[in-house]
């Protein structure tokens, strides 16, 4: 049973790992809209019920226009993504994960509630991110409770 146990983590670790690495690349495949763009694009969606799309827009390319967050992010995600899919180094993958994962669902959460597949998605996401982070409790448990001398 330990060993079916053991199959169903490292395949969660492929799996978490091989979305991360496919979103990561995702990032630097189109190329940064111009601010004019932007707005452009967003005076499209100004009317009161077309409000959630003028947010996930206005979010988006905001991370965009930065010059950096949205690059640092799909480097993240690739730099994380591999050390989650690589034997040795799938906790440490995991746990720099987490924020990552975290941030996405709330995204999807907060953003686009009523795209159900994406939030159910994002949140086993999140879900196996939790489950790979605490299935290696014991490495990390003493940095919660310290004990007195």
């Amino acid at each position: 049973m330990k060993k079916y146990i053991s199959i169903f983590y490292i395949a969660l670790r492929l799996f978490l790992g091989g979305f991360m690495i496919y979103g990561g690349i995702n990032k630097f495949k189109k190329p940064i809209p111009k601010p004019i763009e932007v707005v452009s694009k967003a005076q499209k969606f100004t009317s009161p019920e077309k409000e959630n799309t003028l947010q996930k827009i206005l979010y988006i390319s905001g991370a965009k226009q930065t010059g950096y967050f949205w690059q640092v992010l799909g480097i993240c995600e690739l730099l994380f993504g591999f050390l989650l899919i690589i034997q040795g180094t799938g906790f440490i993958g995991a746990l720099f994960l987490l924020p990552i994962t975290l941030h996405i669902f709330l995204f999807h959460l907060f953003l686009e509630p009523d795209e159900l597949v994406e939030l159910l998605q994002t949140g086993v996401f999140l879900t196996v991110n939790i489950l790979l982070v605490l299935k290696e409790k014991e490495k990390w448990k003493h940095l919660l409770w310290i004990q007195p001398i």
